[in-house]
């Protein structure tokens, strides 16, 4: 079965072409790189996916469903997440705001959202900087733990934007 579904995409910024004619099926289960240049188009494709921006032509189908009703299968891991490095939020916070579509605004963390929270950090090698501010981390910290925010919801879909380079 096809997650995603591509058609034919066109997209334009401001009258230049950026994709033309792009077509793919990505299947459950698989694993895709799309490479080339900077400037290619890459981040704009992702972006389509996600349903934050509109092709000029053509058709995406997420999971069977245009993008903006696919969004809460995704999870999505900027390319580059600028980071105030003196904002005291520490990289539990960080991972835990994966939670936001779940919990809303006003539900508080509970114990099971911290366990599943210090489970992810474990498998990518955070868990002994939960505590730590995230502005204190490399970049490939960084990374690491945008990560574990995309995952927390199992995510059917999960999209890294360059994700090594950090």
């Amino acid at each position: 079965m096809a997650i995603i579904e591509i058609r034919d995409l066109d997209f334009e910024y401001s009258g230049e072409t950026v994709l033309k004619d792009v077509s793919a099926t990505i299947r459950q289960n698989d694993f895709v790189a799309i490479i080339g240049p900077n400037g290619g188009g890459k981040t704009t494709l992702l972006k389509l996916i996600l349903g934050l921006l509109k092709p000029a032509k053509g058709t995406i189908l997420v999971d069977g469903k245009n993008p903006q009703e696919a969004s809460s299968c995704i999870g999505y891991v900027p390319q580059d997440v600028h980071i105030n490095r003196s904002f005291p939020i520490t990289v539990i916070d960080v991972v835990l705001m994966g939670l936001s579509r779940e919990l809303g605004l006003l539900r508080r963390i509970r114990p099971h959202h911290l366990d599943k929270a210090m489970t992810c950090l474990a498998r990518v090698g955070m868990d002994g900087f939960a505590d730590r501010q995230i502005g204190q981390l490399s970049g490939g910290q960084q990374q690491r733990a945008g990560i574990c925010r995309a995952m927390m919801l199992r995510p059917e879909l999960l999209l890294l934007d360059e994700p090594f380079s950090g």
